[in-house]
């Protein structure tokens, strides 16, 4: 991760100047505010400000004052209902906003959420450090042969080496030509920001901040830290998710529960589970399934029939 000594300095005065507040604080957020989380090879997280806390979930649902009940039991008990029953709003009075230094081509991926507020590092008014992600060796891998957006077998030996030194030489001549195209030097008038960013790699990093509610950001670690998505921006879920746990921790464990570890069924799939449990012997062809969704219901069930 490159943070320069000012950076780093910044974030050492901001940390140790705390203010007093009449606001609801959340102690294992407080140990995040503005330290920088590595990511990748270059990138990080950072925590700038948020607002909430498990009690303001509680506070919110039952529209009361204070701090929820005297029971830690009952605020939990209450937070786990509304995540079972997918009750959203107390979810949403909870936000943080974070400083996101990622690869574009991560970005890119990650803006499909459209649930946030974004503000990204200007190219047209900035020049672009120079700084690529480029994977680790076991991060390289070829096309799946059963799925058309995933991974397959881990490249190796002279395949990987011929791989990474594409990429580095690559990006390398982009930026060299980045330089060029922006240089006043021998009389040169040099080509606008806006224009020769166009030339620059995907795999160059960008930095944004990233504000978002609790209710949309689970959403969105539910698909991003999940196991088959795309090991670049789980990293940065991965990443967040610990920085949810220590924000929010009743929340953080009914959603581990019910989302990340939990399953939802469908009237299909819930009526062949009820035959399986009476006995009966349920095959694809008498689930009334898809090859796909049969094969999905009975991952669930490993070792079953």
């Amino acid at each position: 991760m490159a943070l320069t000594p000012e950076q780093e300095a910044e974030i050492e005065a901001l940390r140790a100047s705390p203010r007093p507040t009449l606001r609801a604080v959340s102690e294992g957020m407080e140990a995040h505010m503005y330290r920088a989380h590595p990511v990748l090879d270059h990138g990080f997280v950072r925590v700038i400000d948020y607002m909430g806390d498990d009690a303001a979930i509680c506070q919110a649902a039952r529209v009361s004052y204070g701090k929820g009940t005297k029971s830690v039991s009952n605020d939990e008990g209450l937070i786990r209902y509304l995540m079972r029953h997918w009750h959203s709003t107390p979810f949403e009075m909870c936000e943080v906003k974070f400083h996101v230094k990622l690869p574009i081509f991560v970005a890119r991926q990650w803006i499909r959420h459209r649930t946030a507020n974004v503000n990204e590092y200007s190219a047209r008014y900035s020049i672009l450090d120079r700084e690529f992600y480029i994977p680790r060796p076991e991060h390289l891998a070829a096309q799946s042969t059963a799925n058309a957006q995933g991974r397959g077998e881990v490249l190796e030996g002279e395949e990987a080496e011929r791989v990474l030194e594409i990429l580095k030489s690559d990006a390398a001549r982009a930026y060299e030509h980045y330089e060029e195209m922006l240089s006043q030097e021998g009389g040169r008038k040099g080509l606008a920001r806006e224009l020769a960013r166009m030339n620059l790699p995907a795999n160059i990093y960008t930095q944004w901040y990233w504000k978002i509610d609790l209710h949309n950001l689970l959403h969105f670690l539910r698909l991003r830290a999940d196991s088959h998505a795309q090991y670049e921006i789980r990293a940065y879920a991965e990443v967040i998710c610990g920085i949810v746990r220590d924000w929010v921790p009743l929340a953080w464990a009914a959603f581990e529960d019910y989302r990340l570890g939990g399953a939802t069924l469908s009237a299909r799939a819930l009526d062949c589970l009820r035959r399986m449990l009476a006995g009966e012997t349920v095959t694809e062809e008498s689930s009334g399934m898809s090859k796909g969704e049969w094969r999905e219901f009975r991952a669930l069930f490993p070792g079953q029939g």
